[in-house]
C-alpha cells in the first residue's frame, strides 16, 4: 500500500431543507389552518480516527465530498428528514487544518475519537410555526441555511515514542529491524528508506515502546535536497530522537560535521524538533577498527554535555543498553506526564 501522509481536499456539509407552505384541507373544516412543516437539517462532516488505517491513500485521489441536504418540510405539519452525516475515516494521529487560514481544526490522536469538522445548515421553519392569534393565515416560510464548506488540509504525524534521524545510510533501518518486528528495506545505496517506518520494540517487562524510522536527511534539506524535511512532521510527537552516525572506516564523512549539520536542518524546520532531547548513536562499531571516527565523536558530545552510545546492529554490540536506557527514559517521561494530568 502506498504511503500518503499529506492530502487537501474540499468538503462541504449539506443544506438545510426549506420550510413548507401548507394549508390544512379538510372536509367539513372550512378555515383550515397553516399546517406546513419545518425542513430537516443538513448533514455533518465528521472526521473519525481509525487505528486500522496507516496512510491517507484514500483522500488522495477523491478530493471533494459532500453530506446530503436535509429534506423539505411537508404539508400536515411534517418535517423533513435530517441530513445524515458524512463519517470520513482516518489514520490515528491526522491533524485536519483549515487551508485558508491554516488553523489546527482537530488533531485525531486516539482510537475511535470521531469530531464534527463541518456543521450542516439548519432546515427552514415552516408557516405553521408563525402561526399566532393575530397572524393566522401565514403564507410565507424559511430557506435552510446553507452548510458549512472549505478546503481541509489532512496531515498525518505518526505517533512514536523515538524517531531515528540522521543522514543516509545511517543505519537507521538496520537498528529498526534489528530492535523490533518491522522489515523496512536495507541496501547500500543512498535513500533506501523512502517513507517512514514504524516499529514496537518489546522489552523483558512487558513494556514496549515505538520507533519510527525517518529519512534520510543531507545538507540543504529544508530548500529540497534530497527528499527533503516534508516526512519530519512523523519525528514532532516523539518524545526522543536518536542521531545516528556512522563511524565506520569505510566513510570520508566527518561524523561530527554530520551531527551538526542535520540538527542545523532540524532547526530551519521546526523548533519543535530542535528542542526535543537527543541520543546520538554511533553506528557500525564493528567495522570501525581504528576508533579515531569514533573518539572524534566522543569528545565533541562529552564537551556537549550529549549522551553517545555506540552500537553494532551486525554483532547486537551495545544494542540492549541502548534499548535498556531508552525504556528507562521514556519510562519517567510517562510517570510524569500522569503525574500532571
Amino acid at each position: 500500500m502506498k504511503f500518503v501522509d499529506y492530502v487537501t481536499i474540499y468538503a462541504k456539509a449539506g443544506h438545510g431543507g426549506r420550510g413548507c407552505v401548507s394549508f390544512r384541507r379538510e372536509k367539513y373544516i372550512p378555515w383550515g389552518g397553516p399546517n406546513g412543516g419545518d425542513g430537516g437539517y443538513g448533514g455533518n462532516i465528521v472526521f473519525k480516527a481509525d487505528s486500522q488505517l496507516n496512510t491517507l491513500l484514500d483522500h488522495k485521489y477523491r478530493k471533494h465530498y459532500a453530506a446530503k441536504n436535509g429534506g423539505h418540510g411537508m404539508g400536515k405539519d411534517m418535517h423533513g428528514k435530517d441530513g445524515p452525516n458524512l463519517v470520513l475515516k482516518v489514520p490515528v494521529g491526522t491533524v485536519i487544518k483549515d487551508q485558508t487560514t491554516d488553523q489546527v481544526i482537530a488533531d485525531l490522536t486516539e482510537d475511535g475519537i470521531e469530531v464534527v469538522i463541518l456543521r450542516g445548515g439548519r432546515g427552514g421553519k415552516g408557516n405553521a410555526h408563525f402561526k399566532s392569534s393575530t397572524f393566522q393565515s401565514p403564507k410565507f416560510a424559511q430557506p435552510g441555511e446553507e452548510g458549512q464548506e472549505a478546503f481541509l488540509v489532512l496531515e498525518l504525524k505518526l505517533l512514536a515514542d523515538v524517531g531515528l534521524i540522521g543522514m543516509p545510510n545511517a543505519g537507521k533501518s538496520t537498528l529498526l529491524a534489528t530492535i523490533s518486528s518491522a522489515k523496512p528495506k536495507i541496501a547500500d545505496y543512498p535513500f533506501t528508506t523512502l517513507v517512514p517506518n514504524l516499529g514496537v520494540v518489546k522489552m523483558d517487562n512487558y513494556t514496549s515502546f515505538t520507533v519510527a524510522d525517518i529519512p534520510g536527511i543531507i545538507e540543504n534539506a529544508h530548500i529540497g535536497a534530497g527528499l527533503g524535511l516534508q516526512f519530519l512532521r512523523h519525528a514532532e510527537r516523539t518524545f526522543l530522537l536518536l542521531h545516528l552516525l556512522d563511524v565506520s572506516d569505510d566513510l570520508e564523512v566527518d561524523p561530527v560535521d554530520a551531527l551538526i549539520k542535520t540538527n542545523k536542518e532540524l532547526s530551519m524546520y521546526s523548533p519543535i524538533l530542535a528542542g526535543k532531547d537527543q541520543i546520538v548513536v554511533a553506528t557500525k562499531l564493528d567495522i570501525a577498527f581504528q576508533g579515531r571516527r569514533l573518539e572524534k565523536l566522543k569528545e565533541h558530545c562529552v564537551q556537549n554535555n550529549i549522551p553517545l552510545f555506540a552500537i553494532s546492529a551486525a554483532s547486537k554490540e551495545g544494542i540492549n543498553q541502548l534499548i535498556s536506557h531508552i525504556s528507562t527514559l521514556l519510562q519517567e517521561v510517562r510517570v510524569g506526564k500522569a503525574l500532571h494530568s
